[in-house]
């Protein structure tokens, strides 16, 4: 009981940014590296084709946190991430998870972020 109220806290105390980043780097950074390809194209590049594709955050967070639900070639707007590293898989995450993971890829740049590489 006193290890779920310290549970509590600890995420009650969290700004909505902060378990954004918990969940992205809990989860998505087992495949997407943030500025590296590797086995899944880097977190900077979706970011940016999602931004170019959904400027305004509330379309961006919607398709996105749609799209990773259900995994679909044929409304993916990466057809080449496709091609190279395969179809994303159908994970088991809440819709609201996703949402939450939209929100903060939308609002983080990956670049500044990380300013000390040349990427």
């Amino acid at each position: 009981m006193k290890q779920l109220i310290w549970l509590f806290l600890l995420l009650s105390s969290l700004h909505a940014d902060d378990f954004g980043s918990l969940l992205f780097h809990g989860n998505c950074v087992t495949c997407h590296y943030e500025l590296e390809d590797k086995s899944a194209p880097a977190m900077l590049h979706v970011r940016e084709r999602y931004l170019r594709a959904f400027p305004k955050k509330e379309d961006f967070v919607a398709y996105m946190s749609q799209w990773v639900l259900r995994p679909n070639e044929q409304t993916s707007i990466m057809q080449d991430a496709i091609a190279k590293y395969e179809l994303m898989p159908q994970l088991a995450f809440e819709k609201d998870v996703l949402e939450e993971i939209a929100a903060y890829i939308y609002e983080t740049d990956f670049r500044k972020v990380h300013k000390n590489h040349n990427y």
